[in-house]
């Protein structure tokens, strides 16, 4: 009788597809498969990490550093600027750093020490024909004025003849000049030569001034509002040399300057800075209060005269900065070689590249 073997069958063969694990392989297996996948969460979470501090980059303000004096008109424009967030509504944080002298803010400048100050274009003309690479957007086209004394005699440009004239800065300031090329056109003859004038810092000029020992005074804007609410009468404003020396249009002497190599780096913050800078002007020029509260660093709480500084800042705010506006300043350009020489403008003979191109309004 036939009985089955007991001997087992023979174990098929483990083709590709049909292996099965020996004994402790499929632990094997599984821990491999544990650490893969592990070291694939890992770098998925490195992955997003790094997508996150990215995103956070970013998104963190860009930091705009701006020279300035404490005390300057452009720590009140600064300072509404950051009071009222405009600098991040607009994706920067700026940085406002002190000196105590115009010229210390420019080697500042000179030095990368700052993004930005506040200077006139004819300095930034200059600058540039001795090879500096530096550019200009508006800041405000307020300058100064040319007051007399209440009850004086002085009724216009002839009578000024043997008076003395205080006259903020030195005799290369550019209202100076300006007024110069004025007299000539108009009366024939240079105050340099025919007046007495007087140069100075503006609060000495406006103490010698209220003493009477100035017949006129010629100051920054400021200065001059102070200046009239206390009685002064003005004269001439430098807007209105500017018009009667037959150039149309006007022209922000007073703007921001800058690296123009740093403004090809950093072109959206310079223009987020602008819109920033405008938005705070609209500020000032529209509200009492923000001058109230200002008041501490503008070192006056006299309500007449914080009005007086509001209405001259409200009118050297720029309406207008286009093609017309930049011809105008090529032409008062001229005036300034003419008069000033190279003693004022240096080797400029040109002003391109002064202007940056990428703003206009």
């Amino acid at each position: 009788m036939w009985r089955p073997t007991s001997t087992p069958c023979a174990e098929p063969p483990r083709g590709p597809g049909l292996q099965r694990p020996e004994p402790g392989e499929s632990f094997a297996v599984e821990s491999s498969f544990l650490r893969n996948g592990s070291m694939i969460a890992r770098l998925i979470g490195l992955a997003l990490a790094v997508l996150l501090a990215a995103s956070a980059i970013a998104a963190e303000p860009r930091e705009v550093r701006v020279g300035l004096l404490k005390f300057g008109t452009v720590a009140w424009e600064i300072d509404a600027m950051r009071h009222h967030g405009l600098d991040g509504r607009h994706g920067l944080s700026v940085t406002p750093v002190e000196f105590a002298t115009n010229e210390a803010a420019k080697v500042a400048l000179q030095a990368g020490a700052v993004d930005l100050i506040v200077t006139d274009w004819p300095w930034v003309a200059r600058q540039r024909a001795e090879g500096a690479n530096f550019t200009f957007v508006p800041y405000s086209k307020a300058v100064g004025s040319l007051l007399v004394r209440a009850g004086s005699d002085i009724a216009g440009l002839g009578a000024l003849k043997g008076k003395r004239i205080g006259v903020a800065g030195g005799p290369l300031d550019k209202s100076w000049v300006l007024l110069r090329a004025l007299t000539r056109k108009e009366s024939g003859f240079d105050l340099a030569d025919a007046a007495k004038p007087v140069f100075g810092a503006p609060p000495l000029l406006a103490e010698e001034f209220a003493r009477g020992r100035l017949d006129a005074v010629l100051t920054y804007w400021h200065y001059a509002a102070r200046l009239e609410t206390a009685g002064a009468k003005p004269l001439l404003s430098v807007a209105e040399i500017v018009q009667r020396l037959g150039i149309e249009g006007d022209v922000p002497m007073l703007g921001y300057a800058f690296r123009a190599d740093w403004a090809a780096q950093a072109g959206d913050a310079l223009r987020a800075f602008v819109a920033a800078s405008r938005d705070a002007k609209a500020i000032l020029a529209g509200s009492p209060e923000e001058w109230a509260r200002l008041a501490p660093q503008i070192g006056t709480a006299d309500p007449a005269s914080l009005a007086a500084l509001q209405a001259g800042y409200r009118a050297g705010i720029p309406e207008k900065w286009g093609q017309a506006e930049r011809h105008a300043a090529v032409e008062l350009h001229a005036i300034l070689v003419e008069i000033g020489g190279e003693a004022l403008m240096g080797r400029a003979r040109s002003l391109e590249g002064t202007f940056w191109p990428e703003v206009s309004y």
